[in-house]
């Protein structure tokens, strides 16, 4: 069980970290922090180049977090907050990556939710320090604020686009079916 939770915050926490060091470096295939402030304005959202570092800050912490196993609910809570954002943003384009839909997203929303319901196992900084098992009045509330946060980030920072703007993603849209 240890290795499978381990194999788990592995990937989930270093895919999560990765994606927030292409948001404000051009380290693995990102754009600098002046191309992660493009990809925002981009998607509609206010804020620019601070909206761009509070991000890639937030996949980054929360990505090295889990995988290390270190305050693992608040972890999970952070990273489910950034993924919920850009599920959000990949909505209209439908469930399948293919698309580029929001299944990605949703996975790792749901593997981090699982990493904080079933710890982060025994080969973690939580268990070596002592932390675990977490309480669920700890895990319980992180895991329904993570998703909550992104969606009230996304209510906060998203600008409403303009009627053309929507014509031409709901005509994409159509194309794409």
């Amino acid at each position: 069980m240890n290795a499978g939770l381990l194999l788990l915050r592995l990937v989930a926490g270093l895919l999560i970290a990765g994606h927030g060091v292409q948001k404000v470096s051009f380290r693995l295939g990102g754009h600098g922090l002046a191309g992660g402030t493009e990809e925002f304005r981009q998607d509609g959202f206010r804020g620019g180049r601070l909206t761009a570092v509070v991000a890639g800050a937030s996949q980054i912490g929360a990505g090295l977090f889990l995988t290390a196993g270190l305050l693992t609910p608040l972890a999970a809570m952070a990273a489910m907050g950034v993924m919920t954002v850009a599920g959000t943003v990949k909505r209209d384009k439908g469930l399948w990556v293919q698309n580029d839909g929001y299944e990605y997203p949703m996975v790792l929303v749901a593997v981090s939710a699982g990493l904080a319901l079933t710890g982060p196992g025994g080969w973690s900084l939580d268990r070596a320090l002592g932390l675990t098992p977490w309480p669920l009045w700890v895990i319980l509330p992180a895991i329904v604020a993570g998703p909550v946060s992104g969606l009230l980030t996304r209510l906060v920072l998203h600008r409403p686009s303009a009627p053309a703007e929507r014509k031409e993603r709901k005509r994409y849209a159509q194309a794409a079916d």
